[in-house]
């Protein structure tokens, strides 16, 4: 059967700066850059890490050719047919274990964007999978990044927009298109991701770093909570059971253990 052709115009990245310019919410961000191709978004905002003026930045790519996932997976997308986006953020201030709740918050903000913007119920699944119907819509990756005299974290986010069934990565994936989502203009939905992350973002900085709030956000959205789930943990341990919550340091609750990190799968999944 032959792939159905699928309309991917660029990213306006001028709409995307006016908006910027124009938006008392984006004013948040210090810069937008959209490159054609890139190995890594991530990287290269690592790499940029040690100039002392590089803050609340944001980079896309249209097409990444060395794109990572957690445990140093790779994949690569067709050119246009993702949002491959890095924030680079320094946290002046932040005690070293409240860090982790970054790509928590990312997760909060991708889950929320989707939901308002394309129309989709997305939801979370433990710690920063972004799932529809029980499909991997979205990952996020964060790395500490040194350099430049302030803390600094870069948080990537992989969305799969208008990927048809034969160009997913992995038959539990999804894609905005497949899910029906009503709004797949790259554009549009990255500036609503811009938005609810510079949203939740300043609130938590406002609140000093303080948790609490986040964490009531993350629960809600979070659909690991009452699944019975496989666990692959470090060192090969193998835990199944029912995730019974998040607790207030983001370790999930399985059974009787706290897991703070591991390979996560929903049993008896929707899909």
């Amino acid at each position: 059967m032959q792939t159905p052709s699928v309309d991917r115009p660029p990213l306006d990245v001028e709409q995307l700066r006016r908006a910027v310019a124009e938006t008392p919410e984006l004013s948040f961000f210090s810069q937008i850059q959209v490159v054609e191709s890139t190995g890594s978004t991530n990287a290269d905002l690592i790499a940029r890490a040690g100039e002392p003026d590089i803050d609340q930045a944001v980079l896309l790519a249209e097409a990444q050719q060395a794109g990572r996932g957690r445990h140093a997976r790779t994949w690569v997308s067709p050119p246009r047919a993702q949002i491959s986006m890095s924030v680079l953020v320094r946290l002046r201030g932040i005690a070293p274990e409240v860090l982790g709740w970054l790509p928590l918050l990312t997760g909060v903000a991708v889950v929320d964007a989707l939901r308002s913007t394309a129309g989709v119920d997305a939801n979370l699944k433990w710690p920063n999978d972004v799932l529809i119907g029980g499909r991997k819509v979205a990952g996020i990756l964060a790395e500490v990044a040194s350099g430049g005299g302030e803390p600094a974290v870069v948080v990537g986010t992989g969305i799969n927009v208008s990927l048809t069934e034969s160009e997913l990565p992995v038959p539990h994936a999804t894609s905005l298109l497949l899910a029906g989502a009503k709004e797949i203009d790259r554009t549009v939905l990255v500036r609503s991701l811009l938005t609810e992350f510079a949203r939740r973002f300043d609130a938590w900085r406002a609140a000093d770093w303080d948790t609490t709030g986040l964490i009531d956000a993350y629960r809600e959205r979070c659909a690991t909570i009452g699944k019975e789930v496989r666990a692959e943990l470090p060192g090969g341990e193998v835990l199944t059971d029912v995730a019974t919550g998040v607790d207030d340091h983001g370790r999930l609750l399985i059974g009787d253990r706290a897991v703070s990190a591991g390979d996560v799968t929903h049993l008896r999944a929707e899909y």
